[in-house]
């Protein structure tokens, strides 16, 4: 049996290259019910190349406490968790240690987060270049990346408990 050393793996956040936030809402395979999801993704264009920014998300990813290819976590039950959701003024703000984003989120998303009161979040170490910023992502080019078992293999997935201030 072999263990990881990623954990230990020196890395810079310039590495990750651009990140990017997409959220949709559907049904989720797993249970049947509605659910928000919320996707980070790099695109791949870090100064060393996907394969060493693939690498760096990975490493980013298990430091920030999630487990990449394992179970989903729920952050409600670990509340040191530095994986933190806010929802505020129709916008989401995720944060982690190596990453902090604002995203304006279509409304049905935000009244499925609110009524179940969590969001997935998927956090793929896999490059993602074919779904740039300002380009519309359609339902089948999401579908085919989050639905890929080597990218869901390879990514983190956490519930975040929806949090809004006030």
């Amino acid at each position: 049996m072999s263990s990881s050393n990623s954990v230990t793996t020196p890395y810079s956040p310039a590495q990750l290259g651009t990140q990017i936030l997409i959220a949709w809402s559907g049904s989720n395979p797993a249970t049947g019910s509605e659910t928000a999801f919320l996707l980070t993704y790099s695109l791949g264009d870090g100064p060393e190349g996907p394969e060493v920014g693939e690498r760096a998300m990975h490493t980013a990813l298990e430091r920030s406490g999630l487990r990449v290819g394992g179970e989903t976590l729920d952050a409600s039950e670990l509340p040191n968790l530095p994986v933190k959701l806010l929802i505020q003024a129709g916008q989401v703000v995720l944060t982690l240690p190596h990453f902090k984003a604002q995203y304006t989120v279509p409304a049905e998303w935000l009244a499925v987060a609110r009524s179940a009161g969590v969001v997935h979040g998927m956090f793929a170490t896999r490059p993602w270049p074919a779904a740039v910023p300002g380009q519309p992502v359609g339902e089948d080019l999401l579908r085919s990346f989050v639905a890929d078992p080597d990218v869901v293999g390879t990514s983190a997935h956490c519930l975040l408990p929806v949090r809004s201030l006030g």
